[in-house]
């Protein structure tokens, strides 16, 4: 019983002395909220190609020309987010619109119930008259990444585009 007890303590002292001597990846240090406001502007362009770009602004601050009209459509207030990127199409005979938002400390809950609000406004908008806009609104994609963002993708080619924003966002954060 020594004999065990004895080869079960040497397995772990040697166990955890390997762990040790791994080598450890450095932690990267957390984005501040101009940098993730960057990273989401970068990976919505990326994503969504040029000719999206070329007729849905991405609004970044609250201070943007269209920042009160996208914020009142998505029925978000400025200081619900600590970042955020959005390209939200301002007139109602396309349903596109993707945003990127790192909610503030305790506003996860209100982001995604705003942008769930949002996606069954365009679903009922459609719903009568666009059958293929519509269906894109819904398909959209709502989910919260890992690092706590929350996504919304509502385009055509929606799982292409989500993808990736998401692995953009990933491999940054």
């Amino acid at each position: 019983m020594k004999r065990i007890l004895s080869l079960l303590l040497a397995a772990l002292f040697l166990g955890s002395a390997l762990s040790a001597c791994s080598p450890q990846e450095p932690e990267k240090p957390p984005l501040t909220a101009q940098e993730r406001t960057q990273l989401y502007q970068t990976a919505i362009e990326d994503a969504a190609g040029p000719s999206a770009n070329s007729f849905v602004e991405i609004v970044t601050s609250s201070e943007d020309e269209m920042a009160e009209m996208i914020l009142m459509m998505l029925g978000l207030e400025a200081e619900d987010m600590s970042a955020f990127a959005l390209a939200i199409s301002p007139v109602n005979v396309q349903a596109y619109g993707i945003a990127a938002i790192y909610p503030a400390q305790g506003k996860e809950d209100d982001v995604l119930e705003a942008l769930n609000g949002f996606i069954d406004n365009q679903k009922e908008s459609f719903q009568q008259y666009l059958e293929e806009e519509y269906e894109t609104a819904s398909n959209t994609r709502l989910e919260t990444l890992e690092d706590g963002t929350v996504l919304m993708v509502m385009v055509q080619e929606q799982d292409t585009v989500f993808d990736a924003i998401r692995d953009a966002i990933e491999a940054a954060a």
